[in-house]
């Protein structure tokens, strides 16, 4: 049977450097499905939709609350047509009812030794309206290598530099975040992957520049030594969320070719600040995550934040309003307040306010956001930021000798390695 599956677009945000990373969501679920399952991938945020292209049946992978109704429009020119279609994603998890009224049947849960069951339904004339599998984890030795083959390669990169590939060595979170949803679509046990299974995917892996996704790195000191570890051979570069703090982790993480990692700050203490300068010591960038909007802040506290993050030298710093995403605590507490004033899910993008902050207006919070943006980028814009991280990663990489010329915005500059260091360090 042949299978179309699709990632619909979704706005960006104004003002921000717009890039697009290959998805691992949809490549991950097309690594689950029966062999002879013919899959065709399409993301439609670099690539338009072949609505004319032969297929018997119609995926539609949501990772984004501001993905979902792009979703269901598509959902409603394929049925129209008469094809049948399934949801499924962490969008598709979270906004299940609604996305149900929209589709042949959805998909809750993870994919692993399940999705074959779908497609006999299908083939059987016998499709579910829901396939709920949530809190039922399938073993964690049954998740394979994603379908990197249905990327088209050559539509991810942001002027002539290749971005990323996506890839995780775990699931679950043992922690519950506030602003979270993974403790619901996850669960707060952590499971990683066999080992074995982790060095066969990096080993099939060919881009040398990774983001592993994993909620946190920091679940597991021996697991997370035991991991770096085994990427040390592969040389390859990559950026992942936090980091556990220790001496001997951030060394065998720099070893293994950590380039930046994703670092929520959320006071001015000096912990925060002297966590930054430990990363740094070991050659570790930092991009901030910044969480605006939150019960505790003040106007002032979110001033006194900005200043301080031009002080504790970020590379990269990332603005967020909180969000009350569904099934998250921050949902159901404002929910309950009747603090939520907007339900559009187009809005839910973490750039826009679509509840009632405690100490200031909406209107005075999104004033705000902008203002972080603007004041911190100020000097330096954050596209310059950017590329001066891709000619760190440059540079490491030629004086290892595993850079391969394949990016061109610094090959039509003709830059050497001299020059790049000059753009690193000046």
């Amino acid at each position: 049977m042949k299978f179309k599956l699709i990632y619909p677009r979704w706005e960006k945000l104004k003002g921000q450097t717009t890039f697009n990373l290959p998805p691992h969501g949809p490549v991950a679920f097309a690594a689950t499905l029966p062999e002879d399952v013919e899959v065709s991938f399409t993301d439609e945020n670099v690539e338009d939709i072949d609505f004319d292209e032969t297929c018997d049946l119609v995926g539609i992978s949501m990772m984004l609350s501001t993905q979902v109704q792009r979703g269901w429009e598509l959902a409603t020119r394929f049925r129209e047509q008469g094809k049948q279609v399934v949801f499924g994603g962490i969008a598709t998890m979270l906004h299940a009812e609604e996305t149900a009224l929209h589709a042949d049947a959805i998909f809750l849960g993870e994919a692993e030794g399940r999705s074959g069951q779908v497609m006999e339904d299908w083939k059987q004339g016998s499709l579910k309206k829901v396939y709920n599998y949530m809190g039922r984890h399938p073993a964690i030795e049954e998740v394979g290598p994603a379908r990197r083959d249905l990327y088209k390669r050559e539509l991810y990169n942001h002027k002539g530099v290749q971005m990323v590939d996506l890839f995780h060595a775990s699931r679950g979170c043992r922690f519950s975040c506030y602003p979270c949803a993974v403790s619901y679509l996850g669960g707060r046990v952590f499971r990683p992957r066999p080992m074995d299974k982790v060095i066969e995917e990096l080993a099939g892996i060919e881009n040398n520049r990774l983001f592993v996704v994993d909620n946190s790195l920091a679940q597991n000191k021996e697991w997370e030594k035991e991991l770096f570890r085994e990427m040390i051979p592969f040389k390859k570069k990559w950026i992942s969320h936090t980091i556990e703090d220790d001496p001997e982790i951030l060394d065998l993480a720099a070893r293994a070719g950590a380039w930046y990692v994703y670092q929520a700050v959320y006071d001015t203490s000096d912990y925060i600040k002297e966590r930054v300068k430990r990363y740094h010591d070991h050659g570790i960038g930092v991009e901030g995550t910044i969480l605006l909007g939150l019960d505790n802040q003040t106007e002032d506290d979110i001033k006194r934040l900005v200043d301080f993050l031009l002080e504790i030298d970020l590379d990269l710093a990332e603005f967020t309003i909180m969000t009350p995403f569904p099934h998250t605590k921050g949902y159901d507490d404002f929910l309950r307040e009747g603090r939520i004033f907007d339900f559009d899910w187009n809005h839910y993008n973490a750039g826009q306010v679509v509840f009632h902050p405690r100490h200031m207006s909406a209107e005075r919070l999104q004033e705000l956001y902008d203002y972080a943006w603007e004041t911190f980028y100020r000097d330096e814009s954050q596209e310059s930021k950017m590329f001066r991280l891709f000619c760190n990663v440059a540079l490491r990489e030629m004086n290892e000798g595993t850079y391969r010329p394949r990016d061109r915005r610094l090959v039509n500059r003709s830059f050497g390695k001299e020059v790049v260091r000059k753009i690193v360090t000046n």
